[in-house]
């Protein structure tokens, strides 16, 4: 008798320790549990650590409550503006309700993976290029809330969902392309054109200071003369200027009138060679008195032209 009741004893105890093995669960602490009596939703999530369920009658099934990394395939659309892109995108999300995520919804990140997918392609259509290209703020907001509206019910809380390139065909990329060089090009021809109008302006000005001051442009003939000399040695043809005989001509009239006045009276106080012999007064002009006098007309005609240019 004492052997069966020993027996009985360890009976007993292999029972409650086969039943302790079974009943006993650890939920991690980013996980939560969600029990199931005989496919009933017990209430009360089991939080993290050791808890105890019913065997063969309750079922535990955990939750991941972290924010998970979602990959969303890159999907082929055709903008507002009628051009041929692949997108692809990421999504942040996560469970802020166990028991939602297991009932509402039979794989919530494969829901949530196809709610994206569609939701990225709408998106496309609904935009333009460029601001696929440079508003993705706005864009990336208005893919939130597409997806974050259906997955309310699931359980499941989208925390951020940003486009992560967008890739164009290559006829595109070579338009883009000539745009943006035709875009710089015009920009450098105002730029040149700006600078042409600046320095014609200062020019004008310096053209005035010169126009009062005769010998400055003398003087700045004489420096880019230098300057050019200084460079290497090379034969420099210097046209002389027009303006530098003006700039003479009315620095010295009075001794350039005087200067022609007595030429012209030397011409005419020299004796013709008829006088000479002492032959009557009215005679036949001499070769040489001939030959003097077109150079006496040339040279009171400068006188005149001289005396004009002063004026």
């Amino acid at each position: 008798m004492v052997e069966g009741l020993v027996i009985a004893v360890i009976a007993v105890i292999c029972v409650c320790v086969i039943f302790a093995m079974a009943s006993a669960r650890v939920v991690k602490q980013y996980e939560r549990g969600v029990v199931f009596r005989l496919g009933r939703l017990r209430e009360g999530i089991r939080g993290p650590g050791f808890t105890l369920i019913t065997p063969f009658v309750d079922r535990l099934s955990k939750v991941n409550m972290q924010i998970v990394t979602m990959p969303v395939p890159a999907q082929d659309g055709i903008t507002r503006d009628n051009v041929t892109v692949r997108v692809d995108a990421v999504i942040y999300f996560k469970v802020v309700d166990a028991a939602d995520a297991l009932i509402r919804v039979e794989d919530y990140r494969f829901a949530v993976s196809q709610m994206a997918q569609t939701s990225l392609r709408s998106i496309i259509g609904k935009s333009d290029l460029d601001d696929l290209l440079s508003n993705r703020e706005k864009l990336n907001q208005g893919l939130e809330l597409m997806i974050d509206s259906p997955s309310i019910g699931w359980g499941v809380q989208i925390d951020r969902v940003e486009i992560k390139d967008v890739s164009l065909p290559e006829t595109m990329k070579r338009s883009m392309a000539r745009q943006a060089e035709a875009d710089r090009e015009r920009r450098a021809r105002v730029i040149n054109a700006d600078a042409e109008l600046q320095a014609s302006k200062k020019l004008a000005e310096a053209a005035g200071q010169m126009s009062d001051q005769p010998a400055a442009l003398q003087l700045r003939l004489l420096q880019t003369v230098v300057a050019v000399a200084a460079e290497k040695n090379s034969t420099l043809v210097l046209p002389f200027p027009v303006e530098l005989l003006r700039f003479l001509e009315r620095a010295t009239p009075a001794e350039t009138a005087q200067a022609v006045e007595a030429a012209s009276a030397a011409l005419r106080s020299e004796p013709t060679p008829a006088s000479k012999a002492g032959g009557p007064e009215k005679q036949a002009p001499d070769k040489r008195e001939l030959e003097k006098q077109p150079v006496e007309n040339q040279l009171m005609e400068k006188q005149q032209g001289r005396e004009t240019t002063t004026v």
